[in-house]
């Protein structure tokens, strides 16, 4: 769903969260299959400092080609994690930012990446 807002852009987000049908009952698979790839991760690992164009996640998610990254970004729109801005340039000026409910994911990348610095400082000896 695009809605025109007065900031020159037009935003995109899918205000429709997924069929309740259509996802798992256990509520770890739910979250595994909504930010279950190693990208959607990393990009929402990247979002959650701010609004990015898609060149910056591109750069910032190191190896991930552009077809991966547009459909990475293109299903989590869908699930409603991620909203796209399109201002009405030439070329286009595309953002990607956070949903409120993409930002709720903050506490679970930030107990991955503590979880990280525990291992990579305990089980990783030179």
């Amino acid at each position: 769903m695009a809605d025109a807002v007065g900031q020159g852009y037009v935003e995109f987000r899918n205000v429709n969260r997924p069929n309740r049908a259509d996802l798992p009952s256990c509520p770890v698979q739910v979250c595994a299959q909504l930010m279950g790839t190693k990208w959607k991760i990393l990009i929402l690992r990247d979002l959650l400092e701010g609004t990015k164009r898609f060149g910056e996640l591109r750069k910032s998610v190191t190896g991930i080609s552009q077809k991966v990254l547009t459909g990475n970004l293109r299903e989590l729109e869908d699930a409603g994690l991620v909203a796209r801005r399109v201002y009405p340039e030439v070329p286009p000026r595309v953002e990607y930012l956070l949903t409120e409910t993409g930002e709720s994911i903050r506490p679970v990348i930030e107990s991955m990446r503590l979880w990280g610095e525990s291992y990579l400082a305990s089980s990783l000896r030179d």
